[in-house]
């Protein structure tokens, strides 16, 4: 990621800063793309009629509820998720694959303990591949 000197706003700055939003937007649903395509083929509970569009735009809704709803039910649930020491955001986690099953009917969890499977699954691809992918300190 290219950090801009200038300190007042350029057009150079925001061109900077839409490639890397425009990245990041990518990598995202990339990643969610790659986990929900691996969740969905190892557990019977996720449904996608064999279609690799649905997952697509799955991955897409995904990453819109993440961004959207997400923050939110985070917000909500501080106690529960300091209480379980972080365990809670499993099930927030969770609730999201299930709004995102509820937002666009051809991908369907019909499985609680798939849909938190799938949830483990989507993290650790992003964490692969953000690891993967991210560039060193300098």
């Amino acid at each position: 990621m290219k950090l801009c000197a200038v300190p007042k706003i350029s057009f150079e700055c925001e061109i900077c800063y839409t490639r890397t939003m425009l990245k990041s937007f990518f990598l995202s649903w990339g990643t969610n793309f790659v986990g929900l395509t691996i969740a969905a083929l190892s557990f019977s509970g996720i449904q996608y009629q064999d279609k690799l569009r649905v997952l697509v735009i799955a991955s897409l809704v995904f990453g819109l509820v993440n961004a959207l709803i997400r923050p939110l039910a985070i917000i909500l649930s501080l106690p529960a998720i300091i209480l379980t020491l972080g365990l809670f955001t499993l099930v927030i986690n969770t609730a999201m694959l299930y709004i995102t099953s509820a937002i666009y009917k051809p991908f369907q969890v019909t499985s609680v303990w798939s849909a938190l499977a799938a949830v483990m699954v989507v993290w650790l691809v992003n964490y692969v591949m953000v690891s993967l992918v991210k560039e060193p300190k300098q």
